[in-house]
């Protein structure tokens, strides 16, 4: 899977942050051993971050001042530094037993993998009310049932459209289901409008419509279960497969999907959405960006650009207010002091997520700094997003490397007419006995 996927946030004004391709590097710092909680009360935290450049570093270097200002004996040394470096020495200084007081998770089977080796703590119970607030976007950082890390930029995954094409195809309103879907991809043709690109080139853009079933046709205590027994028996998983079987048939997508790239250049297919060649594209909260750099003018589709969640299907056990998405959390490291879990508190605070917001550094997981975010564009998908009861991660990221990636090379051999739903399940479910 593609870096800017999984790890990137949108890239929109002034500002483009992106957490895969972050230029320059910064200090590495040094785990929570270097500091710790001193005589009379005092500690040094040690924070890592990614936003290792221009106006996303100066504030992320304002923000640990201020904290430093309101407790007296608090010391914060930031280490800011490329996302790539940043993953590399956070898994040595792991295994050092020298991990950061406060550092960056992704979620998943990473965090479970943490957790299950007594690397991270808990935060269920003292940071209970940030939790509280954050409200659904913690489900893809708690391990049976508890929470580990604060999410601090969520996106999901949902239907990028241009509103000029559904206008010329006579579609007065964005599809609700799949019913209506489906009946909106017949309208496109028939105005000689290709309906759908994907990027099936590079595997996760085809899987994520899986994924997006598996939300749909599983419930939460399925899903959830899964991520931790990786069992994949349930008969909603092969029911995923069917729905996704069903869209293919439909034949929806770009001419040569199999080979399209997810992102690269103006014939991939975000770019086909960016330079209207196609009406719709499913990605995730970073399109608007990745289409700005698709285009000469740098603009994108502009006020053209419309976004839908992903269509209700009927007869599934998942509730279809839940989304597909992923970000990043704040964690504490098991040994931190405690001043560690007040810091990652503050850095989802309302007045340092407003900042985050108004920056375009990412899209703020506290409700409160919705309003801020600058891209018109976004406005619907953070509603949407902010009014689901869970945001499920990322299968890929949920379930592990091995699993996941055996997940979606299967998903792409259905794109390709080279597997049926059953063997989809087959192969993720090797995949999983093989871990074990």
């Amino acid at each position: 899977m593609k870096n800017t996927r999984t790890l990137s946030l949108v890239a929109t004004g002034s500002l483009a942050l992106t957490l895969a391709a972050c230029g320059g590097g910064g200090d590495t710092g040094g785990g929570s051993d270097s500091g710790g909680e001193a005589a009379g009360g005092a500690s040094t935290l040690t924070w890592w971050h990614n936003s290792n450049t221009g106006e996303g570093k100066d504030y992320y270097d304002q923000v640990a001042r201020d904290f430093e200002a309101a407790n007296e004996g608090v010391t914060v040394e930031v280490s800011a530094m490329q996302h790539e470096d940043m993953l590399t020495k956070l898994d040595a200084a792991f295994q050092a037993g020298d991990a950061p007081d406060v550092y960056m998770e992704r979620g998943g089977g990473e965090l479970a993998d943490h957790v299950e080796a007594g690397l991270t703590k808990d935060l269920s119970d003292e940071a209970g009310e940030t939790i509280e607030k954050l409200g659904g976007n913690v489900a893809g950082f708690q391990v049976d049932g508890q929470t580990y890390a604060l999410p601090f930029s969520m996106g999901v995954v949902g239907f990028w459209y241009n509103t000029e094409k559904f206008e010329e195809a006579g579609i007065t309103e964005a599809p609700e289901t799949w019913a209506q879907m489906y009946d909106a991809i017949d309208t496109l043709k028939q105005a000689g409008i290709d309906p759908i690109s994907v990027g099936a080139g590079d595997k996760w853009p085809a899987a994520h419509y899986w994924y997006q079933f598996a939300l749909r046709s599983c419930s939460q205590e399925v899903l959830e279960g899964a991520v931790t027994s990786l069992d994949f028996s349930d008969p909603c998983f092969v029911e995923a497969g069917e729905a996704t079987q069903q869209l293919v048939d439909a034949e929806p997508f770009n001419r040569g999907f199999l080979s399209t790239p997810a992102q690269t250049g103006p014939t991939s297919a975000s770019g086909l959405l960016a330079t209207g060649k196609v009406a719709m594209e499913m990605q995730g909260h970073w399109e608007p960006g990745v289409m700005q750099g698709l285009t000469e003018d740098g603009e994108g589709l502009g006020d053209k650009l419309g976004w839908f969640p992903f269509p209700a299907m009927d007869g599934g056990a998942g509730d279809p207010a839940a989304q597909l998405g992923g970000g990043d959390a704040w964690a504490v490291s098991a040994d931190a002091p405690d001043a560690a879990v007040d810091f990652a508190e503050y850095l989802l605070s309302d007045e340092v997520q407003k900042g985050f917001a108004e920056l375009d550094m990412g899209l703020p997981t506290n409700p409160t700094a919705s309003e801020f975010v600058g891209d018109p564009a976004l406005g619907s998908l953070l509603e949407v997003r902010d009014g689901a009861p869970y945001v499920q991660l990322y299968f890929d990221t949920a379930f592990g490397q091995s699993v996941g990636g055996a997940m979606n090379d299967a998903i792409a051999l259905m794109f390709a007419d080279q597997a049926s739903p059953q063997e989809i399940v087959d192969a993720t479910q090797q995949a999983a006995d093989a871990e074990g």
